[in-house]
């Protein structure tokens, strides 16, 4: 029997990457979805492979920085299912290397928008259902980099380090509702995101780079972090809250 049967999951950022890899196996795993992200065509490729495997879904649009769409996409999951069980806040931007005095404002601004204002906003429109009925489990994607920093990634950096620290506030203040709270932090992970990144940056070079800093000797695939995010949203990690959970092939040791 799957690990998740029964419950309802809605995934941000799940047309591609982590967010589809993540949807589409707890899907598998019984979960009923709803797969969020900005692009609906996205959402809507992700919720057809999961139909096409016998599984439920629907694809919901929505801007992660705005309440009212945040609102909406929990409001529609509601009417959809009637529940709520998993919130994965894991719609994310990442950035080239970039000293901070050649940062821009706006993109400061925009990825303080994206990385942590979208994880406050699904938390905040999640816990009161959740409180309801008795428990949950709120996941959010933070980064090896907000625990290791490195030069010429300050905003990022600095946009993850909240996540997880928001992530133990809520875990403590949420802990007495029966919901769980953790921080879910991979390093360099072969997504569309990360192969866009090498590519402005060099791609053999930049590679090998990131290669050379895991001791495990290869880069995690969105997989790796879905089955780790199953793990944490199952009974099995029942007593697991507040961490900060590593997923890294020994990057931060």
């Amino acid at each position: 029997m799957g690990r998740l049967v029964s419950r309802v999951a809605f995934i941000t950022g799940a047309g591609s990457g982590i967010g589809r890899a993540t949807a589409t196996l707890f899907a598998d795993e019984g979960a009923r979805v709803a797969v969020v992200d900005q692009s609906v065509a996205l959402a809507e490729e992700t919720v057809a492979s999961i139909r096409a495997a016998g599984g439920a879904a629907i694809a919901v649009a929505a801007d992660v920085t705005r309440a009212t769409d945040v609102a909406a996409m929990v409001a529609r999951t509601i009417d959809e299912w009637a529940r709520v069980d998993i919130l994965h806040n894991n719609a994310g931007i990442a950035m080239n290397p970039t000293m901070i005095e050649d940062i821009e404002d706006a993109f400061f601004d925009r990825m303080l928008a994206v990385n942590v204002r979208s994880v406050y906003l699904g938390a905040k429109s999640v816990v009161p259902f959740m409180k309801r009925q008795g428990g949950g489990v709120i996941l959010n994607t933070g980064s090896a980099s907000g625990i290791r920093p490195r030069p010429g990634a300050s905003a990022y950096s600095a946009s993850k380090g909240a996540v997880i620290a928001l992530s133990k506030s809520l875990a403590i203040e949420l802990a007495p509702f029966g919901i769980r709270v953790v921080s879910i932090n991979p390093y360099a992970t072969d997504t569309p995101m990360l192969r866009a990144q090498i590519a402005e940056q060099g791609s053999a070079e930049a590679e090998q780079a990131r290669l050379a800093a895991i001791p495990l000797g290869r880069l995690l695939t969105a997989d790796d972090v879905a089955q780790a995010a199953l793990f944490l949203a199952s009974d099995a990690a029942a007593m697991v809250t507040g961490t900060a959970f590593e997923i890294d092939g020994g990057r931060l040791i």
